[in-house]
C-alpha cells in the first residue's frame, strides 16, 4: 500500500495508475481537507462488490435458515404457485 498527497499523484498519475493496474498496488491519496481517497484497479473493485453481494446472499439464507428452525415458513403447491403466477 502506498501513500501520496494530491500533488504528487497529480504530477505522475500515470505512474500511479500503472503501480495498480499492473502491480496490484493500492493508493492512498491524502489530501488538505483530510477528505483522503483511495486508488485500486478495477479488478479490485469488482472483487469488493463481489464479496459484498456475496456477504448480503449469505446473511439471507442464514435468515431463511433461521425461519425454516422456527417453523415460519409457507408451504404452497405447485398449483397454487402456478395460479400466483399467474396474477
Amino acid at each position: 500500500m502506498l501513500a501520496v498527497n494530491y500533488t504528487t499523484l497529480r504530477e505522475n498519475l500515470k505512474s500511479y495508475c500503472d503501480k495498480v493496474s499492473d502491480n496490484g498496488e493500492t493508493v492512498i491519496v491524502t489530501r488538505k481537507d483530510e477528505k483522503n481517497v483511495v486508488l485500486i484497479s478495477l479488478d479490485e473493485w469488482n472483487d469488493l462488490q463481489r464479496a459484498v453481494r456475496n456477504a448480503d446472499y449469505l446473511a439471507k439464507i442464514d435468515r431463511s435458515a433461521t425461519a425454516i428452525k422456527e417453523g415460519r415458513i409457507v408451504t404452497k403447491t405447485m398449483e397454487e404457485l402456478e395460479a400466483m403466477a399467474d396474477e
